[in-house]
């Protein structure tokens, strides 16, 4: 079975902008009812509530005088939300998510529709007292609808995320090339594939909004508090940010979608981003540029396409290791762009030495991780090298002793991080 997920405008009457707000303050509500129940039980009893403990408190507060509004809510919505905060705990507890927080009425508001959705023409028929909201589908949705999101922006926009199940088989590939990414800050990747080095400046997108937010942020901060004006001011700024999120998507989109259409695999690091964050210097240049947005992205679509991402550690010395005789200097500072083997003379580009090492010690995890499946890898010949169950061609590329710590294949969008350290490295 194949999942796939398409997220389409709507566009809500004033009625049923009326209840979807009434249907969002309930699930809000609910979500950190039960959160804040959790916490205080695990606080008395050292042990936490499962989904069916924290349903079966739903039907007294729908009976209480101060909380029987909730009985106007669809019930699925409700138990949905119970579903995704005991989802929310096991992600914390399996160390794939920070702690779940308590949610606000003045950002994103979102409910989710487990079933009885439909496509009525243009429109999206949603369950119990909303009904037909008209939408931009801007293309076909097949398979089964297994879950429907519905979410509004703090500008104020509304969004439907369509997440359907195809029958088939994932697909599988063995054509077109490997690349290699160092992905950094003055360049926003470096790309090769083993014949040619190509770099992608990066857009600074906070820079292009930067004069225009901090004066509609000036502008806000002098209105009253709690005041009408300032609640429509908000939707001013959230609108710059807006603009701001769609230009960089639309970029990690386009990129990504360009390197996944003729490749493979695609290799990268493992960075540690909340790691580098910590340094104030760079903080707003490297939460700007979306590295973990982009290698997401490169995940889900190589997936779809029976592709390979390859996550190679983030402490492999890919920036101080000549790719032609593979000599390992010791020390190399950021503020080194160009260096000169001492072993060998070759003239390097940091950025563009550093793509072809992580392409070549990709390559290299795919053929050991072939290799135990018993057959011979050929590198270099056109034929197929299998990783885990996916074709993946070898062409091309020098094939080195393993340095560094251990690596992995991504096969999807799922965050991989490696656990906190005291240091982290760039570029």
């Amino acid at each position: 079975m194949l999942h796939k997920a398409v997220q389409v405008r709507l566009y809500p009457t004033t009625e049923q902008q009326t209840l979807l707000a009434q249907a969002f303050g309930c699930s809000r509500w609910w979500w950190n009812y039960l959160l804040n129940k959790s916490i205080e039980t695990y606080k008395e009893t050292g042990k936490g509530l499962g989904r069916s403990a924290l349903n079966a408190l739903l039907p007294a507060l729908k009976k209480a005088e101060d909380t029987e509004w909730l009985a106007d809510c669809y019930s699925q919505v409700l138990q949905a939300t119970t579903l995704n905060l005991t989802t929310a705990y096991k992600n914390f507890f399996e160390k794939r998510a920070g702690f779940p927080k308590f949610k606000s009425k003045h950002g994103k508001q979102s409910i989710q529709y487990p079933q009885n959705v439909k496509i009525v023409d243009d429109s999206v028929k949603l369950p119990g007292n909303i009904g037909i909201v008209k939408a931009k589908i801007h293309r076909p949705i097949s398979g089964k609808i297994k879950t429907v999101t519905v979410s509004k922006t703090p500008s104020g926009k509304y969004f439907a995320s369509i997440l359907t199940e195809i029958e088939g088989e994932n697909p599988t590939t063995s054509l077109g090339k490997i690349y290699g990414i160092d992905l950094g800050l003055k360049h926003f990747a470096v790309v090769t594939d083993g014949e040619k080095v190509s770099k992608y400046d990066n857009p600074r997108h906070i820079a292009k909004h930067e004069k225009n937010l901090k004066r509609k942020q000036k502008k806000l901060a002098r209105k009253e508090k709690g005041s009408n004006s300032r609640h429509k001011y908000r939707k001013v700024v959230a609108k710059v940010y807006e603009r701001l999120s769609n230009s960089r998507q639309d970029f990690l989109h386009k990129l990504s979608y360009k390197l996944v259409s003729d490749s493979q695999a695609v290799i990268v690091e493992s960075l540690y981003v909340k790691g580098m964050v910590r340094n104030h210097n760079l903080a707003k240049a490297i939460s700007d540029v979306g590295w973990g947005t982009f290698t997401n992205f490169l995940a889900y679509k190589l997936e779809r396409k029976g592709g390979k991402l390859v996550e190679i550690d983030r402490w492999f010395p890919s920036s101080k290791l000549c790719s032609n005789c593979f000599y390992q200097v010791k020390e190399m500072s950021l503020d080194i762009r160009e260096w000169t083997c001492p072993h060998c003379g070759t003239d390097h580009d940091r950025d563009g030495n550093a793509a072809i090492n992580i392409r070549a010690e990709g390559i290299r995890i795919l053929k050991v991780r072939h290799s135990v499946a018993g057959v011979p890898p050929v590198v270099g010949s056109g034929e197929p090298v299998r990783a885990e169950g996916s074709a993946v061609s070898a062409v091309g590329g020098e094939v080195r002793p393993k340095m560094g710590r251990k690596s992995h294949l991504r096969h999807s969008p799922v965050s991989t991080e490696a656990p906190p350290s005291s240091s982290a490295r760039v570029g």
